[in-house]
């Protein structure tokens, strides 16, 4: 009796087996047919939800138009949403690229290589090749941009010049050099300064190197080399001495700056190492004349090269009473 009870329940027990696992083949048919029939997709893509169409995710040939045919198993959850195990920040710019067939990319290289990795899992060939442009050109930005040393010792700035293959362009800036106080404009013009140094790098950029030396013995003294020795200085600081105390004036003679970057351009590419090129450079034009308060002193170096130092109002007594008081200037 107990042996016929125990071959009933077995036979029950299999056929409850049979009927259970076609019904199970038949919810994952279910769920195959559901997306491939339907026109909307709800995506979950790491807790970012998206609502789209069959049609936008088939767009190209991507992993994302494998899950709509069939061809990628996914995960589907009881609402119906298909869970993707990513990153969702970037997954609504995929999906624009694939609306649109362009998308603006972030500027930021880090955000744009994190674009470009979830691209690359999708296997979304055109926002690829949209990434790697867009890295190319930024890349050719950032090799564009000249790159000012800062000199830390005198040795270090020997070596650089004297091996620089190109003119060299200094400015010598060190405001706390000085034990007097400054005059009125000094400051502005010191900024000025500055300022068309940073012009200037933007102007001939690859063509001349540009030093800033913040650790010179001049407040502000601009140096202009060729083939590693020094071809010109311009000198911006004098003194001034007032009926009570000194000052330290700093000037800005930018036209007489801007002729001496010209003048050191015939040492590009070793244009300047002939007689030509120092014909040029030693016999100056009527576009070089010295501007008021100016000075010129040359002394020779190497021979017959000279080096030009042109100082703006060195040692100026000047009387700063009132208007209509003479004032006097003494070289």
């Amino acid at each position: 009796m107990s042996a016929e009870a125990s071959v009933g329940s077995h036979a029950a027990d299999s056929a409850q087996s049979a009927v259970s696992q076609p019904a199970c083949h038949g919810t994952d048919a279910h769920r195959n047919q559901g997306l491939l029939g339907s026109k909307y997709v709800k995506l979950n893509v790491g807790g970012s939800l998206h609502y789209t169409t069959v049609q936008t995710l088939s767009k190209e040939d991507s992993l994302l138009r494998s899950i709509c045919n069939g061809g990628t198993e996914v995960t589907i959850d009881s609402e119906g949403w298909v869970v993707l195990d990513r990153s969702g920040r970037h997954f609504g710019l995929v999906l624009n690229f694939l609306r649109d067939g362009s998308v603006p990319l972030p500027e930021d290289h880090r955000e744009l290589d994190e674009v470009l990795k979830e691209a690359q899992y999708y296997q979304v060939q055109g926002l690829i090749q949209h990434c790697l442009s867009a890295m190319q050109k930024q890349k050719d930005v950032f090799e564009s941009v000249c790159r000012i040393p800062m000199i830390t010792s005198a040795k270090e700035e020997q070596k650089m010049i004297a091996t620089c293959r190109k003119p060299v362009v200094k400015l010598q800036n060190n405001r706390g050099n000085n034990k007097y106080s400054y005059t009125s404009n000094s400051d502005d013009n010191l900024l000025k300064n500055i300022e068309l140094f940073d012009k200037l790098v933007l102007r001939f950029n690859g063509r001349v190197l540009f030093v800033k030396d913040v650790l010179g013995d001049e407040i502000c003294c601009w140096s202009f080399y060729g083939e590693g020795r020094k071809i010109a200085e311009v000198c911006c600081t004098s003194i001034v001495y007032a009926t009570e105390k000194k000052q330290t004036k700093v000037e800005f003679p930018e036209a007489r700056i801007f002729e001496e970057t010209l003048n050191i351009l015939i040492y590009e590419n070793g244009r300047g190492s002939g007689p030509g090129g120092l014909h040029l450079l030693d016999s100056r034009g009527s576009g070089s004349s010295l501007g008021a308060g100016q000075s010129e002193e040359e002394g020779a170096v190497g021979g017959d090269r000279r080096v030009r130092r042109i100082h703006v109002r060195r040692h100026i007594m000047h009387d700063e009473r009132g208007h209509g008081q003479q004032t006097v200037y003494k070289d």
